[in-house]
């Protein structure tokens, strides 16, 4: 296992878009684990793999107390949602920014497991928020996206200086 980088917004490899894994085998899996230590040691609760400069559609959650109830998704495809809440969400490539934002509250989801085998399961809350902002994430897209253009230029500019000061 390795702890892999986390790239930080606005770096331009955040908005590409992860292709579908063709085969899930012995690399898919040492990536979900690898993907999985990464995320407990930032501490996170959701990494996709695009955040890890990996462009395939594979994401872990661990949105547990005791961070042991590991889901993996992989090829994952929302196939219904309903209603709206409203989260305030952070997010490991976009570091000390917490902002509000609207998503569906309740979803199914259509995915691999870390085995390759298909699997269909219904999420609500905060499991259902997160899913669909590590999905955002396999598209290409990062939650500040959904702010408005003034929040967005002030939180790029701040992570900006930040990097620089910290270079």
């Amino acid at each position: 296992m390795a702890l892999l980088d986390i790239l930080n917004y606005p770096d331009p490899r955040l908005f590409t878009v992860a292709k579908p894994v063709q085969q899930v085998d012995g690399r898919i899996q040492q990536l979900v684990s690898d993907m999985a230590e990464t995320m407990y040691a930032a501490p996170g609760i959701g990494l996709a793999a695009t955040q890890v400069n990996v462009h395939e559609q594979v994401i872990t959650i661990d949105i547990s107390d005791q961070r042991n109830q590991l889901l993996v998704l992989i090829n994952p495809r929302i196939i219904a949602k309903d209603g709206s809440q409203v989260y305030e969400e952070g997010c490991l490539s976009v570091p000390g920014i917490f902002e509000e934002v609207t998503r569906a509250q309740h979803i199914v989801v259509e995915a691999l497991d870390v085995q390759g085998k298909k699997f269909t399961m219904e999420a609500e809350g905060l499991l259902a928020v997160c899913i669909q902002h590590e999905m955002d994430h396999l598209l290409g897209k990062v939650f500040v996206q959904y702010l408005s253009p003034l929040k967005q230029n002030r939180i790029r500019t701040k992570l900006v200086k930040r990097q620089r000061e910290l270079a």
